[in-house]
């Protein structure tokens, strides 16, 4: 069209303005029919950054030595930097891996938790569910622990300490302990611990739960059962 505009008498580059074609892309286009190649060319061409052929090898190789392993692109990529055996991105990794028909195999997710269930002889009443924890004060370097009720949340003993062992939970038990009424009732149970799962009796008077484990020997001079 632009030759058929010429021969008429247009100029050539008021006859790519009325088509709305760039004039260096007539030139161009020009230059690759008389080397005839206006076929398309294959997208992508030769990047600089490609890939070598021993590189992908190496990738495929770590694959089969550390795939079980690492279970990932990005553990892998790292691998490969690690070992000094070949320095490429996780993006990279995974097109080599999928080009090459393999595929790592991530570990199955974790089931969802089941939450345990209060023991049978448990009523969700006051004085019935203590929770306790303990939190830091890195600055001023103490630990304070708390008692509370979990049915009506009253907040029933505290410790300030700057320690946290079995010592302070049994303090701030023995407190809470007293300040509910339950101290005597306590006293006259301490000839051992009692199975919580047998409703007998015997059982426990209140379950304490937390998430703080190295305290758990405590339970032996509070007369409480813990509970994870």
């Amino acid at each position: 069209m632009v030759e058929r505009a010429v021969e008429a008498g247009w100029e050539f580059r008021a006859s790519c303005q009325v088509l709305e074609l760039g004039t260096v892309r007539a030139y161009r286009w020009l230059g690759r029919r008389a080397a005839d190649e206006l076929e398309d060319h294959r997208p992508g061409g030769s990047p600089l950054h490609g890939l070598l052929d021993w590189e992908v090898a190496e990738v495929v190789a770590l694959f089969h030595q550390w795939g079980e392993v690492d279970r990932s692109h990005r553990k892998l990529a790292h691998r490969g930097s690690y070992l000094e055996r070949v320095w490429v991105s996780p993006s990279s990794v995974r097109r080599v891996l999928a080009a090459e028909g393999l595929r790592l195999r991530p570990l199955p997710r974790p089931g969802r938790s089941v939450r345990k269930p209060f023991p049978d002889w448990v009523e969700y009443t006051p004085n019935s569910i203590w929770i306790f924890d303990t939190t830091h004060f890195t600055r001023a370097g103490v630990a304070a622990t708390v008692v509370e009720d979990l049915v009506s949340r009253k907040w029933i003993a505290e410790i300030v300490s700057a320690e946290e062992t079995a010592t302070q939970v049994q303090v701030v038990f023995t407190e809470a302990l007293e300040c509910e009424g339950l101290l005597d009732r306590v006293t006259a149970r301490l000839d051992g611990l009692v199975d919580p799962t047998v409703d007998d009796p015997t059982r426990p008077i209140l379950l304490a739960m937390s998430d703080i484990h190295p305290e758990w020997r405590a339970d032996r001079a509070c007369g409480v059962r813990p509970a994870a």
